[in-house]
């Protein structure tokens, strides 16, 4: 009897320390980064180097978002994600991932206790507020964790940096230079259809 409470003891510890007490391996703390990344820019390269920091697993999930009306296909998406954040790889297992259901639920499904969110403005808050309020309510157990854009990003979207490579401004200053080029040379194709 004495053995099996300090058995029943020792699990309790290890859950405690982090270890899972069946496999005897390490509980990962699993985050997942959500947006549409469409194109991926170097406001979310930052949230991205910052949250690599705070989990064992980053999952980025590159949501479908048929009403965006993205210029780059998922997979484009996916592959510019894996691409550019391969340089935070050291920090912690980083996985790029296609979704297209409920948040919470895919979060559910990735097994994350953690959903990342990148704040630039008090109207971002507004927006996220009501979407930890719901997500709350389907899940209490994942949390949100807010990361503020460093000033340098603040004023980088996704959608302002299509703009300015659409009418050839300078979106080089915004997102990487392979991103860049994607950019200039997708647009540049649009032109030439017209």
């Amino acid at each position: 009897m004495e053995a099996r409470a300090r058995a029943r003891y020792r699990a309790r510890i290890r859950t405690a320390a982090g270890r899972h007490p069946e496999s005897g391996g390490v509980v990962k703390r699993v985050g997942l980064y959500p947006g549409t990344f469409d194109p991926i820019t170097n406001g979310h390269l930052d949230i991205i180097g910052r949250a690599v920091k705070l989990v064992d697993k980053l999952i980025i999930g590159v949501a479908v978002n048929r009403d965006k009306g993205p210029l780059f296909s998922l997979e484009e998406r996916v592959e510019m994600v894996m691409r550019e954040t391969a340089r935070f790889s050291g920090h912690a297992e980083i996985e790029a991932r296609p979704f297209e259901n409920l948040l919470i639920k895919y979060a559910e499904s990735c097994e994350a206790k953690v959903i990342i969110r990148g704040l630039r403005a008090v109207s971002d808050f507004e927006y996220e507020f009501q979407m930890v309020a719901m997500n709350q309510k389907m899940n209490h157990d994942i949390e949100t964790v807010f990361l503020m854009a460093d000033p340098m990003h603040q004023a980088v979207s996704s959608r302002l940096v299509k703009e300015i490579a659409r009418l050839d401004g300078s979106a080089d200053l915004f997102v990487p230079p392979d991103v860049y080029r994607r950019l200039k040379e997708r647009f540049e194709r649009t032109k030439g259809a017209r």
